[in-house]
């Protein structure tokens, strides 16, 4: 039997997946996204809600390189807040709650409106295999579908299987078949493969809850949209409910906890360390006075209410009884009950950076597979599966972002060197160089490489050209703005009085001194563009950390593949704390690339160790 032939296949159309297939398409590959069904695509399974720390930089970056997720996000988002804003720039997490019917349906707008991209629905029961290639896949129906390059992103769809209480129900999600078939043929690649399991909180009626007396979280006044194609947020902006968990809530989960999935013994797959469920917390947590819960609105038309902080797999009857507990939820009434759900990964240490499988030419993996958690991580891999399949299937090298330019590098580096021991999901402290990978640079970081691969289109190539240009123009004219002590003084802006004539660029970078200060100093500066003087603030306010942190990068990227003799003393290296003399005298790394990605590899660390080793290698020569 023939096959239809594209390029590319993309299987599942999930966060990966519609990200691998946009940008597949965009590369200018014949791509196929093969889905169960279309009107599911674009689909947010579990929490209605885009970003949060570490989450927001991802989808910036994937914006950045012309993804869909910023976009929909602006689209369908109800809630705007930048997270973290005490802190610094550096580590704000733009996070927005987004209705779920708009942001499905704005994912499935920006897809349609995709050339180079067929959707086809069907169920993907196993590839098409030459020896060790893949080259397309068997759907259900017998029709088969050829290409050069497959991307599977199969969610938590792999062999999975939902639990609540003692009942198990084989699927993907609820409603939902499970994918079958494809785990054998991933094992018979010789693929490791492993079981992971996340969890949901039961769906409320809005109706039906006490809202008064409840804390209230408003959204930002001025919402910024995730999107550097996103002039302004259109979309009506609403409030979540705040609660607690009570002592009369953590007793009934104690009293029942035996009756949990998680804790009879039933699920065999690891859950996600940084968000437990309510049995979890309890279990460990219980004697704190309460556990928050953010009661966060589906939709604007929709009186389904996402109680998050409470994701359970106890037995219905008991969800009852403890949610039942919590204040404003005494009468509350349940939609769809809480669950947990276990399905098979692949071990990411069998991909490289391109997220290609070692061992099977033409396969790409992305998303909950390789061990993530969370909507952001899977777009993330699935852009950067996308891209690569495109220019697998075109005859190109792959591209590999690493962790000294993107949190999506920082990412991939970290599944494919390290493994996972549970679902991995993005902090910013994962990052060596966050104060360079900013959610407000990813533009400037990343777009530049997408223009020059290919995958970013001629809008917001021909827009960003003109906002870099401003950025930098604007950047490198505050340097050579200057004024003495004296002169900032006499309109307000206090300095140390030594007589040293100052750039603007410099005092921008003392966290006291802002925008307005500057403009006082210097009044033709109340001229410029409000959005390029803020991110121009935020260059400054870094950039003599910046500036040494370049440095740094520039030497590590030079000493990457210096090899670490295999008798070196690292316990006679001082200035790093045991623990890490300990991890790098048991792994042995080989050079620099792989010492750098040890756990606890701070830049310090490693420019410490580049300097012991080039002081070796400067006696050995004399």
């Amino acid at each position: 039997m023939v096959g239809i032939q594209f390029d590319v296949i993309v299987v599942g159309g999930g966060h990966a997946g519609t990200e691998a297939a946009a940008a597949s398409a965009r590369m200018g590959a014949r791509t196929a996204l093969v889905t169960h069904r279309a009107d599911t695509i674009g689909v947010m399974s579990c929490n209605p809600a885009i970003g949060g720390l570490g989450k927001g930089h991802l989808v910036r970056e994937i914006d950045a390189l012309d993804g869909l997720m910023g976009r929909a996000a602006d689209m369908g988002g109800i809630q705007f807040r930048m997270l973290n804003r005490k802190k610094g720039p550096a580590v704000w997490g733009p996070r927005t709650q987004a209705d779920r019917k708009l942001y499905r349906q704005a994912v499935q707008q920006l897809l349609s409106e995709t050339p180079n991209l067929e959707i086809i629905e069907g169920a993907v029961n196993s590839f098409i295999r030459d020896s060790s290639e893949i080259k397309g896949v068997h759907l259900e129906d017998g029709r088969e579908l050829r290409a050069s390059a497959v991307v599977l992103t199969t969610g938590t769809f792999l062999n999975g299987l939902i639990h609540i209480g003692d009942k198990k129900i084989p699927a993907g999600r609820v409603g939902e078949a499970p994918a079958l078939g494809l785990s054998g043929d991933l094992a018979a690649l010789g693929l490791k493969l492993g079981r992971l399991k996340t969890g949901t909180p039961a769906r409320l009626d809005r109706k039906t809850i006490r809202w008064d007396g409840l804390d209230v979280q408003e959204a930002d006044a001025d919402p910024i949209p995730f999107s550097f194609m996103t002039e302004q947020i259109t979309t009506p902006q609403i409030a979540c409910g705040i609660t607690r968990t009570t002592e009369r809530t953590h007793q009934i989960i104690r009293d029942n906890i035996h009756r949990s999935a998680i804790y009879s013994g039933q699920i065999e797959g690891v859950g996600p360390r940084y968000c437990p469920s309510i049995e979890d917390k309890i279990n460990r947590f219980g004697d704190r006075d309460g556990h928050q819960i953010f009661l966060e609105p589906e939709g604007l038309d929709d009186d389904t209410i996402y109680p998050n902080g409470i994701s359970t797999s106890l037995p219905e009857e008991v969800q009852e009884l403890f949610i039942r507990s919590i204040p404003g939820l005494e009468d509350v009434r349940i939609l769809q009950p809480g669950y947990a759900i276990e399905y098979d990964y692949v071990d990411p240490q069998q991909l490289d950076l391109s997220l290609a499988v070692k061992g099977a030419r033409g396969l790409y993996l992305a998303g909950q597979i390789n061990g993530t958690t969370g909507y952001e991580e899977a777009g993330a891999q699935g852009l950067v599966a996308g891209i690569n399949a495109a220019r697998y299937a075109g005859g190109q090298d792959s591209v590999r972002l690493s962790r000294t330019d993107s949190y999506i590098g920082v990412m991939i580096d970290d599944l494919t060197s390290r493994g996972v021991a549970e679902p991995y999901r993005m902090f910013t402290s994962r990052a060596e160089y966050r104060l360079s990978l900013r959610a407000d640079n990813a533009d400037m970081r990343l777009t530049p490489i997408g223009i020059s691969i290919g995958c970013v289109g001629p809008d917001r190539a021909s827009k960003f050209s003109t906002y870099a240009a401003q950025r930098t123009g604007l950047y490198e004219r505050l340097g050579s703005l200057m004024a003495s002590p004296n002169e900032m003084s006499a309109v307000g802006v206090s300095v140390n009085q030594d007589g040293r004539r100052r750039s603007a660029r410099e005092i921008l970078s003392y966290p006291e001194i802002g925008w307005a200060d500057v403009v006082r100093v210097w009044p033709e500066l109340a001229a410029e563009n409000g959005k390029i003087a803020e991110a121009v603030e935020i260059d400054c306010l870094y950039y003599v950390y910046l500036e040494r942190q370049a440095s740094d990068v520039a030497d590590v990227r030079a000493e990457e593949n210096r090899e670490i003799p295999r008798d070196f003393d690292y316990l006679a290296l001082s200035g790093l704390s045991n623990e890490l003399k300990a991890k790098l005298t048991a792994q042995r790394p080989l050079n620099v690339a792989q010492a750098a990605r040890i756990e606890g590899m701070t830049p310090a660390a490693v420019a410490l160790l580049v300097a012991h080793l080039r002081k070796n290698t400067s006696k050995l020569a004399s």
